[in-house]
């Protein structure tokens, strides 16, 4: 049994948002065969389990790590088997940093359900655009931990057009973050917060040991800062050829197409096949 953990946006997915026949070809063949695919995002679940909806993918064998790893689903039996939440403090905190810089950042409520929501303090034009991707419904509350039973998986900060804003609040809170969160971008214009014990490393880990399949028969994928851990915690760490040089150092190898030219199914063919015949 093989494991393919791969990331969605400008990975699995191509410029339309979209799994393409193509890909959606190679991942029927691979689950029928008795592997298992994991959708690993920093999306909250809810927008992963859409995804894999609109994509027509319903063999068994699938799981979801969402929201950077912190958040593992289990699609067959529909519950979740591991979730790891910040405390509401640090929501409360980490808005007041942001806030002091006029910078945007949000958060999720995730239960699995209907409630499922995105919980902005303003439906701004950072939110506005963050929606074209993640259809959540959005609550608009001043303080984003007042909607929350529990704390969040993750929070989100947002700049469009200045990303040293986000740089200068992940600086001035890093000596608060040391031992409590990680600060990771998974694009130019987004920084994830989320817990310091999780990531996409380390859920990748645990389904391993979850399903008893050894981490060198694990196949990670994906663009960006946030899938490195996954990409050096997996037997074969696989960067696309439009992810940033960051991300392809820390790669075994990097496909020769891009997401929009099926570059994982591309490569997931050819090493299997090379795998075969070992």
């Amino acid at each position: 049994m093989k494991l393919l953990f791969t990331d969605l946006d400008d990975t699995l997915l191509n410029n339309q948002s979209l799994v393409s026949p193509e890909s959606k070809a190679f991942l029927d063949e691979f689950l029928s065969d008795g592997n298992r695919l994991i959708l690993s995002s920093g999306r909250p679940l809810a927008s992963v389990l859409e995804v894999k909806e609109q994509a027509g993918l319903h063999h068994p064998g699938i799981f979801v790590s969402s929201s950077n790893g912190t958040l593992v689903y289990d699609c067959d039996n529909r519950r979740i088997i591991m979730k790891k939440c910040l405390p509401l403090s640090y929501v409360s905190y980490l808005q007041e940093q942001a806030n002091a810089l006029s910078l945007h950042i949000h958060t999720y409520r995730e239960e699995t359900g209907k409630s499922d929501a995105i919980i902005s303090a303003t439906d701004s034009a950072e939110i506005q655009y963050y929606r074209r991707r993640v259809h959540l419904p959005l609550i608009i509350s001043e303080n984003l931990s007042a909607p929350l039973k529990e704390g969040p998986c993750k929070l989100l900060a947002i700049s469009l057009h200045n990303s040293d804003k986000l740089e200068t609040f992940r600086r001035n809170i890093a000596d608060w973050a040391a031992d409590k969160i990680q600060t990771i971008y998974s694009n130019k214009q987004y920084l994830e917060l989320f817990d310091k014990s999780a990531g996409k490393g380390s859920s990748l880990l645990f389904l391993c040991d979850y399903l008893g399949v050894p981490v060198s028969d694990a196949y990670a994928a994906g663009d960006a800062d946030n899938d490195i851990s996954m990409l050096e915690a997996a037997g074969c760490g696989i960067a696309m050829k439009n992810a940033t040089d960051k991300v392809k150092a820390h790669a075994d190898v990097v496909t020769d197409l891009t997401n929009d030219q099926n570059g994982l199914a591309d490569i997931m063919y050819k090493l299997l096949s090379k795998n075969t015949k070992h």
